[in-house]
Formats: C-alpha cells, sequence, structure tokens
C-alpha cells in the first residue's frame, strides 16, 4: 500500500487539475455564448444566398460562370480540413481528421491529384504524417472575422480559375448543440445552387438589374465567402461546445478519484494508527509480563 505523504500528494494534484478544468470549462461556456450567437446570425444570410443562387442559375447557361460549369476532366480535387488550433475538446478534431483519413483513401483513386489544405493546427499535426498537405493555415480562428474568411475564398477560387483543381471540398464540424457537432461534407466548386421547391411548383418571374450573368458574376464569389465564413463560425462554436463538455467530464472524473483516493488515505491512516496502538499495547503487556 502506497504511503500517507504519497496519497496525500495524489490528491492534491488531483484537486488542482480540477481546478484548472472547471476554470476551462468556464471560460468555453463564456465563448460558447458569442460563438453560437455568430453562428445563429449567419446561417440565415448564407441560407438566403444560396436561395438567391439557386433562382438566377436556374435561369442561365451553367456556362455563363466557370464557377458554375461542372469540367468534363474532374481528375484534380482541394479537400479543406478545418479543425481547431487547440485540444482538450475531446473527439472534435481526432473524428474529423478520421473522417478526412478515409475520404482521401477513398477518393484518391478517382483523381489524378488531391490537393490538401488544413485550416487549424490539430488538422495539419495529423494528416502531415500521412499524406502531404499542400497549405497549411493556422491561428485564424481565433480571431474569425469575415475579411479572413474572404481571402481564404479569393486564393481558393483563383486556384480554381487557374485550374490547379477541378473540385473543392470542405469537412468541419456543424454545430448543432452543446453536446452534438455533425462531420459534414460539403462541395464548395463548382457552385451546386439548391434549387426552391416552391419554385418547381410555381415558377417565379423575376425583373433583374442589371442582368442575371451580372449577377452572378457578383454573387458567386461571395456566396463561396459566406459559405468559409460560416463554415469557420460552425467550428469555433463546436469546438467551444465539445471543450465545455469534455472538461466538465474531466472536472466529474477529477471529483470521483479524489474521493477514491480520499478513501484509501483514509483506511492507510486507520490502519497505521491501529499498528501503532498495538505496538503500544504489546510493549505494555510484554513489561507487566
Amino acid at each position: 500500500m502506497p504511503s500517507l505523504k504519497s496519497i496525500k500528494k495524489r490528491i492534491v494534484s488531483v484537486k488542482n487539475t480540477r481546478q484548472i478544468t472547471k476554470a476551462m470549462k468556464m471560460v468555453s461556456a463564456a465563448k460558447l455564448r458569442r460563438a453560437q450567437e455568430n453562428v445563429v446570425a449567419a446561417r440565415p444570410y448564407a441560407s438566403k444566398l444560396s436561395e438567391v443562387l439557386g433562382r438566377l442559375s436556374g435561369n442561365v447557361p451553367a456556362d455563363c460562370s466557370p464557377l458554375l460549369q461542372q469540367r468534363e476532366s474532374s481528375d484534380k480535387a482541394l479537400l479543406v480540413v478545418v479543425t481547431s488550433d487547440r485540444g482538450l475538446c475531446g473527439g472534435f478534431n481526432s473524428n474529423l481528421c478520421k473522417a478526412a483519413d478515409r475520404f482521401i483513401k477513398e477518393r484518391r483513386s478517382s483523381y489524378a491529384e488531391l490537393k490538401i489544405m488544413t485550416l487549424g493546427r490539430k488538422g495539419y499535426d495529423f494528416l502531415k504524417h500521412r499524406h502531404p498537405v499542400w497549405k497549411n493555415h493556422a491561428n485564424i480562428q481565433s480571431n474569425c472575422n469575415y475579411q479572413t474568411a474572404a481571402l481564404l475564398a479569393q486564393g481558393i477560387i483563383e486556384g480554381y480559375l487557374a485550374e490547379e483543381y477541378d473540385e473543392v471540398y470542405i469537412v468541419y464540424n456543424e454545430f448543432r448543440s452543446v453536446m452534438t457537432q455533425e462531420i459534414t461534407f460539403t462541395q464548395l466548386l463548382p457552385v451546386k445552387p439548391p434549387t426552391s421547391a416552391a419554385d418547381e411548383v410555381e415558377p417565379r418571374e423575376y425583373i433583374y438589374e442589371p442582368g442575371q450573368a451580372e449577377l452572378l458574376a457578383e454573387l458567386l464569389p461571395k456566396h463561396i465567402e459566406v459559405q468559409i465564413f460560416k463554415t469557420l463560425l460552425e467550428s469555433v462554436a463546436g469546438e467551444h461546445g465539445a471543450r465545455m463538455t469534455a472538461m466538465d467530464s474531466a472536472s466529474k472524473n477529477a471529483s470521483e478519484m479524489i474521493g477514491k483516493l480520499t478513501l484509501i488515505y483514509n483506511r492507510a491512516r486507520q490502519a497505521a494508527i491501529t499498528k501503532e496502538l498495538m505496538e503500544i499495547i504489546s510493549g505494555s503487556e510484554s513489561q507487566k509480563g
């Protein structure tokens, strides 16, 4: 049985760890509220922009914009993997990285070249040992803003127009709730606007000024920017939710461990006291004899 001093030292160490995990949980909870508000605010705009693109693209030929046109030989692709820069958030990063790894292995035979771009240090650290990473952008989610998303989108669009890749996919954790983040794959390029069910049943006529082609030329890059910005917001909110859940679980586990160690400490202390009493009684009896 370990000594009383070592057990007491372990109890103090676990208590210190519990204080840290509780503090991290409180910090993540505070950050989560703001991140969740940003996600809720961005979703309607992204959804409405997709709806407008769906109506516009349905009335113009696909070759009016290279961002809409499906290329005949799609043998080059780009996968954008969005993870966090920090850990201690449960399976938030590992599950997504494993899903990206499966996607790469399944699709690599379909493409002559499959490039990987990582947004976040954890994704880069995981994938660099398994696949060659084309580009990595770290420390962009700590100060997530639209300007950063616009620059990323501009670089991706320029590479697509230069035919460095024919298709662009992005994988990220979509925020569902504090306890749930859903791994989501989305095709960024070429753009596939959703079709409106209401317009299919009852087509509507619109008057556009300027023309539809001009509007598409302006809206399509904006659509890519908004999708990347929304993806970053979803990932940030999911990270804080996952970290809050993980730290709450760690705090509970620490409390349970403290209880078990305290029980072991009391038993060891009781055994030591009993041993001392037995030695005293034995000594007293020997003197009487």
